[in-house]
């Protein structure tokens, strides 16, 4: 079997391969254990910077705290850390914490 095939569907990997691709499997045992996504917060606003711009990963809207949210009556300066519990989505009612920190 050619080191970069898939297995077919269904077979087995040997025991201590890598059952994407065949091979030995990659050694995780240094590797920090990631919650949740890259980019994402989640909900922690200890993180968040006071100037920090996150996009909604439903819509993509941006909340720059330079700008503010006029829909939801926040006004610039606001830093995403210090909106309002309610305070959600403008564009599509995404959660706050379903938000990817852009910087």
């Amino acid at each position: 079997m050619n080191p970069h095939t898939p297995p077919l569907r269904g077979s087995l990997p040997p025991e201590g391969a890598d059952p994407a691709w065949g091979g030995p499997a990659p050694d995780r045992s240094n590797t920090a254990r990631f919650e949740g996504f890259e980019g994402s917060y989640l909900g922690n606003r200890d993180v968040l910077r006071p100037g920090s711009r996150l996009e909604c990963k439903i819509c993509w809207w941006v909340y720059d705290p330079a700008v503010g949210d006029p829909q939801w009556q926040i006004p610039a300066g606001t830093p995403f850390a210090e909106l309002p519990p309610h305070w959600r989505c403008p564009h599509c009612d995404c959660d706050p914490e379903q938000f990817l920190m852009l910087e």
